[in-house]
């Protein structure tokens, strides 16, 4: 990690590594246990603290993938509250030259609350503002391999037909109360796949029967265009989505191509947005 960091540091301009903990193999009922207990959780903060400094990272990353109920987001509320706390302190009295205070931040669910779950529950986008530097929204996975009837744009920017889309995320994340300029827009490096029903219907929601190739029914973008070049597949921009997909045979993907990467990014600067970020 130290290799890492100086590697990062040496760019010019400087580039900053952050450290994320957590991710989505990661225990959720681990985080849980730490963000309710006031001793975990400082014992999380000055351990977190110690291996950022030590590996010369420049500021920490929550990816809690999901508080599951809203006593959950409370405490993660109290969490960052005093994580925050710590790295102001920290800053100021571990060593002179005064060094730069450590970055928080977290990666969070494409909307603010929880609107499709059974437990509804709303993340604490009061105490984000106030003390995390930013948030990563994952805007994917809104469509993939645990529903094989049709055909998905994972990662859509917009949907008439449902708030299942980016648009309607970023649009929650700032009605909660979180400044557009803390937000940072996930866009996906990798596509979802199906298996189409019938070949000659294949637009957005067509019938499918099954995940088409990839592990799990997932490609790598570099999958992505080594598939499309192979087997000559036929490549569709989605204006009305701002989504692409191609498709060849039986075979579907559903990805971001330039057309749709340039339409996000487009979004994000008209909304003010901090930036975007690439989850692979």
């Amino acid at each position: 990690m130290r290799n890492f960091t100086t590697t990062l540091h040496k760019k010019k301009p400087w580039a900053k590594a952050l450290l994320s903990i957590g991710g989505g193999a990661s225990n959720s009922s681990a985080f849980a246990a730490i963000a309710a207990n006031p001793s975990l959780r400082a014992t999380f903060i000055a351990s977190t603290i110690n291996v950022a400094r030590n590996y010369g990272f420049d500021g920490l990353d929550l990816d809690w993938e999901f508080p599951a109920t809203q006593q959950d987001m409370s405490n993660l509320a109290t969490l960052f509250a005093e994580w925050r706390t710590a790295v102001n302190k920290e800053s100021v009295t571990s060593s002179r030259p005064r060094r730069p205070r450590l970055l928080l931040s977290a990666a969070v669910y494409f909307a603010s609350n929880f609107f499709l779950s059974s437990t509804p529950r709303a993340f604490p986008a009061e105490s984000i503002n106030k003390n995390l530097d930013f948030v990563n929204v994952m805007c994917y996975d809104y469509h993939g391999s645990w529903d094989t009837s049709a055909t998905g744009a994972h990662a859509l920017l917009y949907d008439r037909t449902s708030n299942i889309s980016t648009s309607y995320g970023v649009g929650s994340w700032i009605s909660a109360g979180v400044g557009p300029r803390k937000v940072v827009m996930g866009l996906p490096l990798y596509g979802r796949t199906w298996q189409l029903k019938d070949p000659a219907v294949h637009g957005i929601g067509a019938p499918a029967v099954g995940v088409g190739p990839g592990a799990g029914g997932v490609l790598t973008f570099r999958e992505i265009v080594d598939f499309n070049g192979r087997n000559k597949a036929t490549t569709v921009y989605d204006a009305d989505t701002i989504s692409t997909y191609s498709f060849a045979g039986n075979a579907w993907i559903g990805y971001d191509g330039v057309w749709s990467v340039r339409g996000k990014v487009q979004y994000a600067k008209a909304r003010g947005l901090a930036s975007i970020a690439w989850n692979s």
